[in-house]
């Protein structure tokens, strides 16, 4: 969406309130990032270390 050139200027000032709720959603957000980056990088490491790592390779040594 494109905003009016009339919205660009300064908006209205935020409250304390408004702000506080800014900073804890971006903390929030900065941990579930983390998160999924460590969910990410552990499922990467067991599908590459875990059981059945290398079973194509182990078949075809058989023929």
């Amino acid at each position: 969406m494109r905003e009016k050139p009339d919205d660009i200027g300064p908006g209205k000032p935020k409250s304390q309130r408004e702000t506080e709720r800014e900073v804890r959603l971006k903390l929030a957000l900065k941990a579930n990032m983390g998160r999924r980056k460590a969910q990410a990088r552990a499922r990467s490491a067991a599908d590459s270390d875990g059981p059945g790592a290398g079973l194509i390779d182990d078949n075809n040594k058989n023929e």
